[in-house]
């Protein structure tokens, strides 16, 4: 389903736009999405709306066939690119499992500021934005995917997350889609 509006209370959440992920191959460019997702952070900050930030620091603990560096990330992996131009009023989130939700605030802090969607962004999309989006919808938000400002190390799972995955949790569109809602809404 096409994206068809935007609640009055709507959070923007950027997944994982952090040094040590955007430096890494991805089906898309990264310089694009970093660009698109700060180009909506402006937007929603404009508009008086959260802005969520979120980075990841670990990963959760159990046994996988794909292993995970065993000494963990290095310096300045986890750190927020730039181009965010993260303020004071945005809500950073540090997780440790794919999804943002899990064992952090962001539900908390969400349900205090009222926020009925949110709109996703960032990388991985098959991971940490597809992660976060199935529990959001869990919860019963209204769901918005910015799907030019999110990519993913693997074409076929960024495919396979907006044409199979995203349409069944919310609605999908581009970022100048999203900005266009937002002034349409507050004009």
């Amino acid at each position: 389903m096409a994206l068809t509006t935007l609640d009055a209370k709507t959070a923007l959440v950027v997944i994982d736009l952090q040094q040590g992920i955007v430096a890494m191959p991805a089906a898309h460019s990264t310089a694009e999405v970093v660009q698109r997702a700060a180009t909506l952070a402006d937007a929603f900050r404009r508009h008086g709306l959260p802005v969520v930030l979120v980075n990841v620091t670990g990963g959760a603990p159990g046994r996988a066939e794909q292993q995970r560096p065993a000494s963990g990330f290095p310096a300045g992996f986890a750190d927020l690119v730039p181009e965010l131009k993260q303020q004071p009023s945005d809500h950073r989130v540090t997780k440790r499992t794919w999804g943002a939700f899990t064992n952090t605030d962001l539900e908390a802090y969400l349900r205090e500021q009222g926020v009925t969607q949110i709109v996703l962004a960032g990388v991985s999309t098959s991971i940490g934005v597809e992660s976060t989006a199935r529990f959001a919808h869990e919860l019963g938000l209204n769901i918005a995917f910015a799907v030019d400002a999110m990519t993913d190390m693997h074409q076929d799972a960024h495919t396979h997350s907006l044409t199979r995955i995203f349409p069944r949790l919310g609605e999908t569109g581009t970022t100048q889609e999203v900005l266009d809602l937002l002034e349409k809404a507050r004009a």
